[in-house]
């Protein structure tokens, strides 16, 4: 796995297959963010069989397939959904394309499953809600800061437990290098990434409302602001927020484009969840000075203090859970409801947010 660039972050686990070999087939199309990566390897890992890949840059083809060889090239996004074998569509198109391009695959009659951010405006989430209605498809999203980290499954698993009673605040902070000879051009540009909120803020606000088990939620304030890159005016290296669950339950997320280039990975993301008889604290990709290694979990429950790194010890679930809810058409991995909840969230965030680069700017 890449540590250096998020944009490359690929994990991989052993494989646990839930379905046998060619039972569930699926495709990769729209390769323009690394993350694919990390969701055809979590498919491939709970059982699926990636038949096609389409994209209309061949050189990003090319790199696809010396991962993973034996893909067959699609010669247009047609060729794929109108194959009968296909039963989802995975892509990582540019964030303003995800949501126009999922309609197109429900409509087609296959699920989709898309990487974060899934929308740029609220107008293409309405439009994929009234899909998703129509057609019975599922539009999944990669929020992979919980899906595909295990320290963070295995937070779930001791909130399930009841380890730490009811969760009444999550807080989280998800820092990114920047690396921006490295990006895309449209990474920065305002109306194809949608803003760091909507962009790196959609993971801090999925895990809220997953941690917290919010049915609802709103934003109450969030600000966003360019600290430390004037040469990209329309990028945002800094977002905040505080929102507050139907439950009760708060949150204060930080997100930002600022990690230092000493750090050995690509960003120090934590999360501390406090409940009415404990809290726990994940340091996710690194324990900084300490050790190179990530999924770090402490935390004190009312029987004491405990630690434990658990990288390959919990897996990632998602991916098996959600091939069998195409399949039988249940809601295991994730409801839709909360799906479309998160995405929501993070563009009202947006929207509403003060913008402090007029006061801040580095010349």
């Amino acid at each position: 796995m890449q540590r250096k660039d998020g944009m490359n972050y690929a994990p991989k686990h052993e494989a646990k297959p839930v379905v046998e070999e060619g039972e569930f087939m699926f495709a990769a199309v729209a390769l323009d963010h690394g993350h694919i990566y990390g969701m055809c390897n979590g498919l491939k890992e709970a059982g699926g069989t990636l038949k096609w890949v389409y994209d209309p840059d061949q050189a990003k083809v090319q790199a696809f397939l010396t991962t993973y060889p034996g893909v067959q090239i699609a010669t247009s996004l047609e060729e794929v959904l109108n194959d009968p074998e296909i039963k989802l569509v995975a892509s990582a198109a540019i964030p303003s394309k995800r949501g126009p391009l999922g309609i197109q695959v429900m409509e087609s009659g296959k699920d989709y499953f898309t990487d974060k951010a899934p929308f740029t405006t609220i107008a293409q989430l309405e439009e994929a809600e009234a899909c998703a209605a129509r057609t019975s498809r599922k539009y999944m999203v990669y929020y992979s800061e919980r899906l595909h980290v295990e320290s963070a499954v295995y937070a779930d698993q001791l909130i399930r437990e009841g380890a730490i009673g009811q969760v009444v605040q999550v807080m989280g902070t998800g820092p990114h290098r920047l690396n921006a000879a490295s990006r895309p051009d449209w990474f920065f540009r305002r109306e194809d990434y949608g803003g760091i909120l909507c962009d790196i803020g959609s993971h801090q606000i999925e895990q809220f409302l997953h941690y917290a088990g919010c049915e609802s939620a709103k934003v109450l304030h969030s600000k966003v602001g360019n600290y430390h890159s004037p040469e990209y005016p329309e990028l945002e290296d800094f977002g905040d927020a505080t929102l507050v669950g139907d439950n009760g339950a708060t949150q204060y997320f930080r997100v930002d484009w600022l990690t230092p280039k000493g750090l050995g990975t690509w960003g120090d993301g934590r999360m501390t969840i406090l409940g009415t008889k404990g809290y726990i604290e994940l340091r996710k990709y690194t324990d900084v000075a300490r050790s190179d290694s990530g999924d770090h979990v402490f935390w004190v429950d009312e029987e004491g203090e405990h630690y434990e790194q658990v990288s390959g010890k919990v897996g990632c679930p998602f991916f098996g859970q959600l091939i069998l809810d195409c399949i039988h058409r249940t809601e295991h991995a994730m409801t839709q409801k909360h799906a479309f909840l998160a995405a929501r969230l993070c563009l009202e965030a947006q929207e509403q947010a003060f913008n402090l680069t007029p006061h801040t700017l580095v010349k």
